[in-house]
């Protein structure tokens, strides 16, 4: 088993949870939490977890709502549910709400219990064999469709990037874990806007008013994105966000269907988010009046969502970007820039905060391989005008 496939077990039965780990952690690397919040918890702070195995019955949180949280958090997790009531009609519930893997009753015997976590292992790695592949295939796909559009349409490019920006930056706060989803979206958002005139874009972010055909042409570009990347293989989700993108939480928006609420795709009403506090930024206001004027909107965002994007204005409000050398840097501070090794190893993604641990990740790397420096950080306006100690 490799060093990062981790098996996470969740049962409110402290004694069964004790009995795992004791059966199990000669051959599995294996968590365990005693409810369905205290799960998502680990999972958000010590995944990823290649199986987790949840309890049907219990408090507050069953194993069906767990399970469909897990899916959404982190979907290329593996998910078992395990419970002593054989209930066919629970069981079709839950491999349909949870996307379960195996359904196992109890009381379960170790080599049945082990045969189905060596299978999750196996599923778990063929998922991350397939998604790493469809990554890089993709990947050159992207960039050609985002470098046409920076060549046709600047200011759409340089939008789609910034929109990009605070897409990641809000799944990342709200604990969504397909962030290449979200991204690869967003990159892709503006693509419809190869058919809109440079100077109507430009309308939009100084926030005048469009009418007649610029109207059409605007509300228009999602829907033609959407059917330009639906032609690449593998895209298809990708296009159905985009297409979505200016969905209202409520129904309304665009496109005019019976859509709403969670119907819309999750990575598209995070990217709702994105687009109109990147456009009203643009148009000149400051973010944390941004902010105030989106709260106000009502029915049109994701009212799940918000508190990650209070917290991305808040270290854009109160927060100064500087580029710091990595002795200079302090915990506390935000990565405002993706931190990459001298081989061009992925180290830390833009958003992050620093702590103890990430500085000591980058000490050593900086000792061994070499890190890139300096490193853009978000540093807290009290100790900005400081020079660090």
């Amino acid at each position: 088993m490799g060093q990062s496939e981790k098996i996470l077990f969740v049962d409110d039965e402290p004694n069964l949870l004790m009995a795992v780990k004791r059966s199990l952690h000669n051959r599995f690397s294996v968590d365990t939490a005693e409810s369905g919040k205290e799960g998502l918890e680990k999972i958000k702070k010590q995944g990823p977890y290649a199986v987790v195995v949840a309890d049907l019955r219990m408090p507050i949180m069953d194993g069906i709502q767990f399970l469909t949280r897990v899916r959404e958090i982190s979907p290329e997790t593996v998910r078992m549910m395990l419970t002593g009531y054989a209930d066919v009609t629970t069981a079709i519930e839950a491999i349909n709400s949870g996307n379960v893997f195996r359904f196992l009753t109890k009381p379960c015997a170790v080599d049945v219990l082990v045969k189905n976590l060596e299978a999750g292992l196996q599923q778990y790695r063929l998922i991350r064999a397939e998604k790493e592949l469809l990554e890089k295939t993709l990947k050159g796909c992207i960039a050609l469709l985002s470098e046409v559009l920076s060549l046709t349409n600047p200011e759409a490019f340089g939008r789609a990037s910034r929109i990009a920006r605070y897409a990641v930056w809000i799944a990342r706060e709200v604990g969504y874990g397909e962030l290449w989803k979200v991204e690869t979206a967003a990159m892709l958002s503006q693509l419809g806007c190869l058919l809109v005139p440079e100077e109507t874009i430009l309308k939009v972010y100084r926030g005048e008013e469009l009418v007649g055909e610029e109207k059409q042409l605007m509300e228009m570009h999602p829907s033609v994105a959407a059917h330009l990347i639906r032609h690449i293989p593998r895209l298809e989700d990708i296009a159905r966000i985009v297409a979505y993108q200016e969905k209202h939480y409520d129904g309304s928006g665009i496109p005019i269907d019976t859509v709403k609420g969670e119907e819309i795709p999750i990575e598209s009403r995070i990217l709702k988010l994105a687009i109109d506090l990147e456009k009203l930024v643009s148009a000149g206001h400051p973010i944390t009046e941004s902010y105030q004027i989106m709260r106000s909107c009502s029915g049109v965002y994701d009212p799940a969502l918000m508190p990650g994007l209070a917290r991305i204005v808040n270290i854009q409000a109160n927060y100064k970007k500087k580029s710091l050398y990595l002795k200079e840097l302090r915990g506390g501070m935000i990565v405002a820039g993706s931190v990459y090794s001298s081989d061009g190893r992925l180290l830390i993604r833009e958003g992050h905060e620093i702590t103890p641990v990430i500085l000591q990740r980058l000490r050593n790397f900086a000792a061994t391989v070499g890190v890139n420096e300096p490193i853009e950080v978000y540093v807290p306006q009290q100790s900005s005008d400081r020079s660090p100690n």
